[in-house]
C-alpha cells in the first residue's frame, strides 16, 4: 500500500517501495494507494480503503501487507486483526532487509539491536490474549507479568549488545587512530542505495567486495588501501548505501559503521546517472550526511553508471557536466583515470600545516595532537609553553578547533598546501 499525506505518493517512491519489498524476497501480486489528509487513529486509512485492501487480500491469497508509512503499534496490530495476514510498515521492511543482508559479527549486532528496539513498542502484538488494558475479570495479573518479564528480557538483551557494539567500536578507533598516526587519509564512499558504490569500490581497489544490482546489498564497511600513483595512500572505505528516512533505529545502531563517514578526510558522493530521480537522491543523501553532521567534509559528485546513458537520456544535462564532478563507468572503467587525478588534486589541497602556540596548562591538547599523529615537530620555551609545527588534513584541523572550542586561524604561521 502505497500512502501520500496531501498527496498522491510520487512514482519514483512507489517504484522504490516496490524494489524494496522485492529485495526482502517478497513477490509482489497486488498495489494499492492512498491519499490522505492526515493519518487516521487506527488503521492509518479509512474504512473504505481496508474494504478494498480486503477484498485485493481475498482475491490474490495475500499473506502480507507491506505500508510505505510509519506505522504505530496499535495500527499494526489493527490492520492484521482485521485483514488476518502479517503487517508490516517500511521501516519494518528495511529492518528485515538489513537482517537477511548482514554479514559480518558487527553487522549481526548490528541489526539485532535495532531490531529488538523497534520489536520492543510492539511486544503487546503477541500477548493480546493476556492483556489487562480492559480490566475485569481474567484480564488481569498474568499478562501484565508476561509482558514486563519480556521487556525485562529485551532490555537486558539490548544492554548487552551495546556493551559489545562499544568494545567493537573501540577496535575500529584503534584502527583510525592507527591511520591517523600514519597521515593516511580515509575516502568513504557514500550515496543512494544501489548507486554502484561496491562496484566502483571493487573497480578502484582491485578488491573482490559484494556487490549487486539489488538495494541495500552492503551492509558492512569495508576497507582497502588505494595507491593513488603520486605516491599517496588513502584507505577507500565502502559504506551502507542511503535511502530516504532512514529509520532512526537503523542510524542510531549503526554508529559505528557511520562513523568511518564522519571521520573521512574526503567524501566521494556517488550518484547513479542513469536514474531519472538522481537529483531528489543526490539530496536524500546530503541529508543524511547533515544528520550525520559530516555535510562539512569535502566532496567530490561521482556520476556512476555513465555507460547506461543513450541518447539525450541525461548524458549531456548541464547537471551531469558540473564542474568538479566525475563521470565515471565502474563496470567499463571508463573515467577511472580521471577519478584518481581528481583524488590527488583534492587531497593535495587539504593538508593545513603551521606553528601552533600552547600554555603549560594545554597538556592535553598536546596530548591530543600527538595522538593524532599531527606533530612534525616541537619545542619547549623558558616558560614550560610549547610550540608545536602541525602538518595534517585540513578537515582533521578544523574538527579538532570545533571540538577543543579554538579558533580555526589559532596557527602563527599557517600554510595552506
Amino acid at each position: 500500500m502505497h500512502v501520500g499525506f496531501g498527496r498522491s505518493a510520487a512514482a519514483d517512491e512507489r517504484e522504490e517501495f516496490a524494489l524494496l519489498a522485492e529485495s526482502a524476497g517478497a513477490d509482489v501480486v497486488a498495489e494499492v494507494s492512498a491519499t490522505l489528509a492526515t493519518a487516521r487513529p487506527r488503521y492509518l486509512v479509512g474504512r473504505g480503503k481496508l474494504d478494498e485492501i480486503a477484498a485485493l487480500k481475498q482475491a490474490h491469497d495475500v499473506e502480507l501487507l507491506l505500508v510505505s508509512k510509519p506505522l504505530s503499534p496499535s495500527q499494526e496490530r489493527n490492520l492484521e486483526r482485521e485483514l488476518k495476514c502479517r503487517v508490516l510498515d517500511r521501516n519494518g521492511l528495511i529492518l528485515d532487509i538489513f537482517a537477511q543482508r548482514a554479514r559480518s559479527f558487527e553487522g549481526k549486532l548490528q541489526v539485532e539491536l535495532a531490531q529488538l528496539k523497534h520489536m520492543s513498542t510492539r511486544l503487546v502484538r503477541g500477548w493480546t490474549h493476556l492483556e489487562r488494558q480492559k480490566g475485569g475479570i481474567g484480564l488481569r495479573g498474568p499478562g501484565e507479568s508476561q509482558l514486563e518479564t519480556d521487556r525485562r528480557l529485551i532490555g537486558q538483551r539490548i544492554t548487552h549488545l551495546n556493551k559489545r557494539l562499544v568494545r567493537v567500536d573501540g577496535q575500529r578507533e584503534l584502527g583510525r587512530r592507527r591511520r591517523t598516526r600514519q597521515n593516511v587519509p580515509v575516502v568513504a564512499l557514500v550515496g543512494y542505495t544501489n548507486a554502484g558504490k561496491s562496484t566502483l569500490f571493487n573497480a578502484l581497489t582491485k578488491a573482490e567486495a559484494y556487490a549487486a544490482d539489488q538495494l541495500f546489498a552492503t551492509l558492512d564497511p569495508t576497507l582497502r588501501r588505494l595507491p593513488l600513483g603520486d605516491g599517496t595512500v588513502v584507505v577507500l572505505a565502502d559504506t551502507v548505501g542511503f535511502v530516504r528516512d532512514l529509520p532512526h533505529e537503523l542510524v542510531a545502531a549503526f554508529r559505528s559503521t557511520l562513523a568511518e563517514t564522519r571521520e573521512a578526510s574526503l567524501i566521494l558522493h556517488v550518484v547513479d546517472a542513469s536514474d531519472p530521480h538522481r537529483r531528489a537522491r543526490r539530496d536524500d543523501v546530503d541529508q543524511v550526511l547533515k544528520d550525520l553532521e559530516a555535510d562539512h567534509i569535502p566532496t567530490i559528485t561521482v556520476y556512476n553508471k555513465v555507460d547506461l546513458l543513450t541518447g539525450t537520456q541525461g548524458g549531456e544535462s548541464v547537471e551531469l557536466s558540473d564542474t568538479g564532478a566525475v563521470r565515471v563507468s565502474a563496470r567499463t572503467g571508463e573515467g577511472l583515470d580521471r577519478l584518481t587525478a581528481a583524488l590527488v588534486e583534492q587531497l593535495g589541497e587539504q593538508r593545513i600545516a603551521g606553528v601552533l602556540q600552547l600554555p603549560p596548562s594545554a597538556g592535553r591538547l598536546r596530548a591530543k595532537l600527538f595522538q593524532m599523529g599531527a606533530v612534525s615537530a616541537e619545542t619547549t620555551a623558558t616558560d614550560g609553553s610549547w610550540r608545536l609545527t602541525l602538518d595534517m588534513p585540513k578537515v582533521r584541523y578544523e574538527r579538532f578547533c570545533r571540538q577543543e572550542n579554538l579558533p580555526v586561524d589559532a596557527l602563527e604561521t599557517a600554510r595552506l598546501n
